[in-house]
């Protein structure tokens, strides 16, 4: 499996992401979006980092149960309730997502909505990986 990491110069540098990720060959998995929730369907924290975390390793499991790794995941999109919350545990996610991921950052893309489908949800996320 290769990843490419795709990074024009004429584009900012990114913080925390890669503007691209090449990824060959493999299987392609979509995973749907997942909330801060455990299998019982209860959302597990009442703040904003606790539950990316838990997002986070919902959409892991995901991606494990398919046979890929963290470092298969070639695109990631958080939808989040309140980027204001996003910036205020900033420090808290990114321990979270190193923690989980490691140093492996695909494309991601950050989008505020008005509401998620799931009572007290504030983030929620998907991923696409590409698994060898």
């Amino acid at each position: 499996m290769m990843h490419t990491i795709i990074n024009p110069k004429t584009l900012s540098d990114p913080r925390g992401y890669s503007n691209g990720m090449l990824c060959s060959p493999g299987r392609i998995l979509f995973v749907a979006g997942q909330v801060g929730w455990d299998s019982s369907s209860r959302i597990t924290s009442e703040t904003f980092a606790g539950q990316f975390e838990q997002a986070l390793r919902n959409v892991l499991e995901v991606v494990r149960e398919a046979g890929g790794k963290p470092e298969h995941i070639g695109r990631m999109t958080l939808y989040v309730t309140d980027v204001a919350a996003y910036t205020r545990d900033a420090k808290r996610v990114g321990e979270h997502y190193r923690a989980l991921v490691g140093k492996h950052y695909p494309a991601m893309t950050l989008v505020q909505v008005a509401a998620l489908l799931e009572e007290g949800a504030m983030v929620e996320i998907e991923a696409t990986a590409v698994i060898p």
